[in-house]
């Protein structure tokens, strides 16, 4: 694995070079790629300049070491730097998802358990929220169905990154909360005291980055426009601002009404036909690929359950990598990266598994 990092470094330095040229900004499209990559390679560098400096000094300690024993104190803990570096390279060099440095939107579905069920998509529309403010990432509600309580039936939301880094990216970190999202406590709507059983879909796609990258046709689609409606059916205004688009060749359908202006929610509209058409294209090529080159955390059944939130013991529970902490209310608040991590660890080591199983 460790041959391919001199060519990397090389890459890198080209693209240091290239950097620096004022010509490439004029091209914002080229130069968003060229900075991403390098941000992914400086990463690299990075750790592979750790991993030799560290091996440079484990071999000066041994030499040292045959004329002053002093020395020779200094090696085990060498010795476990340079393993630890090494694993860093190593983690760093397992081919990184292409769409690691996307901005993404999520969706969130009311499922089981009626108004309980509204209410916790709410919850964790917020907690993701937060989540995203603690990251620094900026948040825009595209659509949002409320339901009579106050929850949502289904709310959209694009969440927008600024790091060039893949690894700090938007998809990098929410692509594994994709999946049912499982509740347990006591109901709002709940007299008695009873913990009711309720679930939530969680629904994540990669944004696409430019309108063209996505070529849809306008022969392609159905587009039907109404009366936007509020909790209850009820119309909110009088006049046909509403928009549903159908893609014809997939069947993909998009409503958006959140805006008063037809046009907007037309715009909203496709930026989210575009992810779902994306990822649609992705599951295709992942379905068609190797067993053991797919993510084992990331699935492509997005009805799997992946995760129990349990207010009675304020416990969080991620079904997929065995997580478990008794701090959700902290969670709710937006602590996420726990969890978080806790998957991406899962995914280097399904996919270090892989590797090995090829070579």
């Amino acid at each position: 694995m460790f041959d391919s990092v001199k060519t990397l470094v090389e890459e890198h330095q080209a693209l240091q070079t290239e950097l620096s040229d004022p010509a490439l900004h004029a091209d914002a499209r080229r130069a968003k790629r060229v900075n991403r990559r390098y941000a992914e390679l400086s990463r690299i560098v990075a750790a592979h300049d750790a991993w030799l400096a560290a091996a440079d000094d484990l071999e000066a300690a041994r030499e040292l070491a045959k004329e002053d024993e002093v020395f020779a104190e200094e090696v085990p803990a060498l010795e476990e730097l340079v393993e630890q570096t090494q694993e860093k390279l190593r983690r760093l060099l397992i081919p990184r998802d292409p769409d690691d440095a996307r901005d993404v939107i999520m969706e969130i579905k009311g499922g089981e358990g009626g108004a309980e069920s509204a209410l916790f998509a709410a919850d964790l529309l917020r907690m993701y929220m937060q989540y995203a403010a603690s990251k620094g990432w900026k948040t825009e509600l595209l659509e949002r169905n409320e339901s009579d309580l106050g929850g949502y039936k289904d709310v959209q939301v694009a969440i927008k990154g600024s790091s060039s880094d893949p690894a700090q990216g938007v998809w990098a970190h929410l692509k594994y909360e994709g999946g049912v999202h499982r509740v347990q406590r006591v109901p709002a709507t709940e007299s008695q005291g009873r913990i009711h059983t309720s679930t939530t879909g969680v629904l994540v796609f990669p944004e696409v980055d430019e309108p063209d990258e996505v070529a849809i046709s306008p022969n392609d689609l159905k587009i039907d426009v109404f009366r936007s409606s509020g909790p209850g059916g009820q119309s909110v205004n009088t006049t046909d601002s509403a928009v549903r688009i159908t893609h014809i060749p997939t069947g993909i359908v998009v409503s958006m009404q959140n805006e008063k202006s037809q046009l907007q929610n037309r715009e909203a509209g496709m930026r989210v036909l575009r992810a779902r058409i994306l990822a649609k294209q992705q599951e295709e090529i992942d379905a068609a690929a190797s067993d053991a080159r797919k993510s084992q955390i990331r699935g492509m059944d997005r009805s799997e359950r992946i995760r129990t939130y349990n207010f009675p013991e304020n416990r969080i529970a991620d079904h997929r990598t065995g997580y478990k902490s008794y701090n959700l209310d902290q969670v709710m608040d937006g602590a996420l990266d726990p969890i978080i991590e806790s998957a991406v660890s899962a995914d280097e080591e399904a996919r270090l598994a892989a590797l090995g199983s090829e070579s």
